[in-house]
C-alpha cells in the first residue's frame, strides 16, 4: 500500500519548534495536507509521542514514534520506532546521556510537554538540543535492538549532519537509509559518497512551524499500515528515492 509520509516534524517540545506545534495541531495539519503517516521527532526526546499517537489516531493518520537524536559528533539522526514502549525505552537511554544543561526558554525557546488535547502537562528543564554522549557508530545498533531504524538526517545540509560534521558516511556505521531535504543534489551526494550509492532515501519536511509541513508529496510502499510496516518499507528501500 502506498502511503504519503512526513516522518520528521518537531513539536513544541523541541525548543526550536514554535509553541503552536502542538500534537493535535500537527495531526490536524498533516490530515489537511493529505499525509497518511507522520512522526513527531523532537530533539533527544519522545515525550510528546504519546499525545501525538492519540491525536493522529483521531485524525485518521498513522503515527510512527520517533526522535531526532544528536550524537556526540553533533550529527542529527532520525530514529523511527515500532512502538511507544520502544520509544520510551530510547527516551530513557538518551536522557541519561544528555548533559544536565538547564534550558533557558528566553534564549532557546520553551520545551512543552503536551497531552492529546493540547494541554500543557509540563516543561522539560534540561536543554534538549545539546549533543548526547552517544557516538555515531553506536546509533544504528541501538535502534536495531529496539526494532527501529536510524537514519542520518538532512545529510545535504551544511550543519548538524553527518556529512557537514564528519565529512563521510561509511558502511561500518550500519545505516540502512538516509534522509535529505527536498532540494538535495542526489548526483553530487552520490559522487562524493561512493559507499552509500544505491541506499534508500526519504525526504521529510523537518517542520518547526505548522506552515512547514509538506502537502502530501512523497510516498513509500508498505506491506502493512503500521509503524513496523513503515520501518520495514524504508529498510527494504520501498521509498521514493535512492542515491
Amino acid at each position: 500500500m502506498k502511503l504519503k509520509y512526513d516522518l520528521h516534524i518537531h513539536s513544541c517540545l523541541s525548543p526550536c519548534g514554535e509553541d503552536t506545534m502542538t500534537p493535535a495541531n500537527i495531526a490536524a495539519m498533516a490530515m489537511l495536507a493529505g499525509i497518511d503517516v507522520g512522526a513527531v521527532s523532537d530533539h533527544n526526546s519522545t515525550r510528546n509521542c504519546p499525545a501525538f499517537l492519540e491525536a493522529a489516531e483521531k485524525a485518521g493518520i498513522l503515527a510512527v514514534p520517533a526522535m531526532e537524536l544528536t550524537t556526540a559528533e553533533e550529527a542529527h539522526i532520525l530514529c523511527l520506532l515500532p512502538s511507544l514502549a520502544a520509544a520510551e525505552e530510547l527516551d530513557r537511554y538518551v536522557y541519561a546521556r544528555l548533559p544536565p544543561v538547564k534550558n533557558r526558554a528566553d534564549v532557546f525557546g520553551k520545551q512543552l510537554m503536551m497531552d492529546a488535547e493540547d494541554g500543557v502537562i509540563g516543561q522539560e528543564p534540561h536543554l534538549l538540543i545539546t549533543a548526547t554522549s552517544i557516538g555515531v557508530h553506536d546509533v544504528a545498533g541501538l535502534l536495531n535492538d529496539l526494532g527501529g531504524i536510524a537514519i542520518p538526517a538532512h545529510i545535504d545540509r551544511t550543519s548538524f549532519s553527518i556529512l557537514s560534521n564528519l565529512g563521510f558516511i561509511t558502511k561500518e556505521m550500519g545505516f540502512e537509509a538516509l534522509e535529505t531535504t527536498r532540494g538535495a543534489d542526489f548526483d553530487a551526494l552520490a559522487a562524493a559518497q561512493a559507499e552509500v550509492r544505491g541506499m534508500p532515501v526519504i525526504i521529510n519536511s523537518d517542520a518547526h512551524r505548522l506552515d512547514d509541513i509538506f502537502d502530501a508529496e512523497f510516498e513509500l510502499e508498505a506491506d502493512e499500515i503500521s509503524a513496523e510496516g513503515v520501518i520495514e518499507a524504508i529498510r527494504k528501500g520501498n521509498a521514493l528515492k535512492r542515491l
